[in-house]
């Protein structure tokens, strides 16, 4: 039996267990451990053992436990409503106002979390709500909570970024970087579609009257910014050190956590029962994706050894003759289509093996390829989790909303923001150096 056949064997074994709801850790590393032993006999036991090995060693990945950590701790105390009352009350006046701030709101909590669940979360039970209650058009009302909160794996510090880091054996410092200015003009575009809509249609996202806003004291307005600093505060502290180099990234994972608790216990929000549920979650989720870490770079040793991927890109670039870029296209297109079954972790880690060094192989002039793929594959991501019938965040956003939100008011209500995401997505990849001019400047060659 041929290497190559070997490897077709083994993805699509793979792809029958992922069918049959297996875990996907349990798949992947069943898979990998099975077809090494039995190429290599018990010298394969090797393979994914040196795999665990480098997970242990792997410094960075001590960052992830400590952003979420961060980011439950922000949700289990409220920290974020004092942030959207200050958002409230300066937005407010203008058409589409509170959903504007609740994007702001998004991003923020973004850059102090690095997974969606938390912004879905905080987004759900904080603005919903008050979005409701305005009389906000129930559409642009979901559709904006699920947009923004898709921005807490791009924004860093990006958990999703941290596990593509590991794969693609890429820097996560430069991944964050690059991901930076990507989210920003993401959000502006969010904010952008949401201006001129409000502004064509004022009845979808009506401001806030002439009595309340005459009711809101000069003082008061001024003092919702100190009350709304502190996550401000929380990232300057985490960020700036690390961009200046005075501290490396696990040294401002710690800064983060420090400062986050340290705010929550000024505010008399931090409990015992904060303390003991934020514990239990961050162990729960660091040690889901360590498993999935471990599977990954186990399942990819075995395809390095026969070689796959020099058989793919020989099919991809000889035999059918498909330039770089429409090659590259065609995975983004296969990430959108797996999207609609699949988490971002789960796709990660079973294309993972054949996309990252084939990208990395392909002749795309782009420097740094696999810094400005990780964003790519980012925006897919986002784009994958609204998208119907399984988007992560669909079902998400189904378990906050009231009754009065239906699944087909969910599935209606991402379809503009995912136009902006693929706009996103199309101009990073006309411009690579969207993605690349940060990390370039802070780490230059």
């Amino acid at each position: 039996m041929s290497y190559e056949l070997i490897a077709l064997l083994m993805f699509s074994s793979m792809l029958l267990m992922m069918m049959t709801g297996q875990r996907v850790f349990g798949v992947l590393g069943f898979v990998a451990v099975v077809a090494a032993l039995a190429l290599w006999g018990t010298g394969g036991h090797s393979m994914p053992f040196a795999q665990a090995m480098k997970l242990m060693k792997w410094f960075p990945l001590l960052t992830l436990p400590m952003f979420v950590f961060m980011g439950y701790v922000m949700s289990e105390t409220r920290l974020a409503d004092d942030l959207y009352r200050m958002f409230h009350v300066w937005f407010g006046p203008m058409p589409g106002g509170l959903a504007i701030g609740t994007i702001l709101l998004m991003v923020l909590i973004s850059a102090m979390n690095g997974l969606s669940v938390a912004g879905m979360a905080i987004g759900a039970t904080i603005a919903l709500p008050e979005l409701l209650r305005r009389n906000y058009d129930k559409l642009m009302v979901t559709g904006v909570i699920q947009a923004g909160s898709s921005l807490g794996i791009l924004i860093p510090p990006s958990v999703v970024l941290v596990l593509y880091a590991m794969i693609a054996r890429a820097p996560v410092s430069e991944l964050w970087l690059a991901g930076l200015v990507p989210g920003l003009l993401m959000a502006a575009l969010f904010i952008l579609y949401i201006a001129i809509r409000s502004g064509l249609n004022p009845a979808l996202a009506p401001a806030m009257s002439a009595e309340e806003r005459a009711a809101i004291t000069p003082s008061e307005k001024w003092g919702s910014l100190r009350a709304g600093a502190l996550p401000f505060v929380i990232f300057a502290a985490m960020m700036i050190p690390f961009v200046n180099g005075w501290t490396s990234l696990v040294e401002s994972s710690v800064i983060g956590v420090i400062a986050t608790v340290a705010g929550a216990v000024l505010k008399g929000r931090f409990t015992r029962t904060v303390f003991e549920s934020a514990t239990r979650n961050t162990l729960a989720i660091t040690c889901m994706f360590m498993w999935i870490i471990l599977a990954a770079l186990a399942f990819g040793a075995v395809f390095d050894g026969l070689g796959a991927v020099k058989a793919i890109e020989g099919l991809f670039v000889q035999q059918l003759g498909l330039s770089p870029w429409t090659i590259l296209i065609l995975m983004q297109l296969s990430f959108l289509v797996m999207g609609m079954f699949l988490d971002d972790t789960a796709m990660l880690v079973i294309v993972a093996p054949l996309y990252v060094p084939l990208v990395a192989k392909l002749d795309l002039g782009v420097p740094d390829v696999l810094v400005w793929y990780g964003v790519l594959y980012t925006i897919t991501c986002q784009i994958a989790y609204l998208t119907p019938p399984f988007g992560y965040n669909l079902f998400l956003m189904r378990a906050f909303a009231p009754d009065g939100i239906t699944m087909g008011d969910i599935y209606r209500s991402v379809v503009p923001f995912v136009g902006v995401m693929a706009v996103t997505l199309g101009l990073v990849m006309a411009f690579p150096e969207i993605a690349l001019w940060l990390p370039q400047s802070v780490y230059p060659d």
